[in-house]
């Protein structure tokens, strides 16, 4: 028999500097504004844009490589309102990796789990936490401001404007403590079978949503699995 969880996990696996996960985020919010405490989100990253000059300047050499791919984001941006992405995104301040900014951001994530980061949803973020507004603030520098985030400086400079712990940020990368993080999201991305940025995993790895999936069919399965009757079984 099916039981009701108290709370649905969401694994919700992105890159930073991938623009549909830019673009996913406005759904990502109302899904914790809309469910509060009724959904965790447990964020994960890959690597998508692990080797850059090797996906863009490789993977893009038919289609005009950066230039060609820099049209392509700026293209598919021009449907979603809701997001600004600089003209030049992808011809300067190019981050070499999108895995230096996983690194920071792992290694702020683990601080949250020990205490010492706030995980509290704060008004002033728009109902975000700490670890979650940093992640939006890292891709608004890069979409929008055009600021090379996979850069520690840059890095850096957003988690300073959020009162975070850079020392300690920096001690737990220099542990190898953010680096085992990332370790374990490759891992379980690959246990999932994950494909792309961003794919959203539910009911226990039953569910994959990939992609640039709309609100409501995210919200349609999230409410199924909320609102199943115990003794109903399963389809599955």
């Amino acid at each position: 028999m099916a039981k009701t969880p108290d709370v649905i996990q969401i694994d919700y696996f992105s890159d930073l500097l991938c623009v549909w996960a830019y673009i996913a985020q406005i759904r990502v919010d109302e899904l914790l504004n809309k469910y509060a405490a009724k959904v965790n989100i447990n964020y994960h990253f890959m690597p998508v844009f692990g080797c850059i000059d090797k996906r863009i300047g490789e993977g893009w050499k038919d289609k005009g490589g950066f230039e060609g791919y820099s049209k392509h984001v700026l293209e598919v941006s021009k449907d979603f309102e809701h997001i600004e992405v600089h003209p030049q995104i992808w011809l300067e301040n190019v981050p070499m990796s999108s895995a230096s900014c996983h690194h920071f951001l792992s290694s702020i994530k683990l601080l949250e789990m020990k205490g010492m980061v706030s995980g509290e949803r704060q008004d002033a973020y728009g109902g975000k936490t700490r670890f979650e507004e940093i992640m939006w603030r890292m891709r608004l520098a890069f979409f929008k401001e055009l600021k090379d985030v996979g850069e520690l400086e840059v890095q850096i400079e957003i988690a300073e404007h959020l009162d975070l712990p850079v020392q300690s940020i920096i001690d737990t990368m220099e542990s190898g403590e953010a680096m085992a993080r990332m370790c374990c999201d490759h891992e379980l991305k690959d246990q999932y079978k994950i494909e792309g940025s961003p794919t959203y995993i539910l009911n226990n790895g039953r569910q994959k949503l990939y992609g640039n999936v709309g609100y409501k069919i995210i919200d349609a399965n999230i409410h199924e699995i909320l609102n199943r009757k115990e003794d109903q079984l399963s389809w599955c």
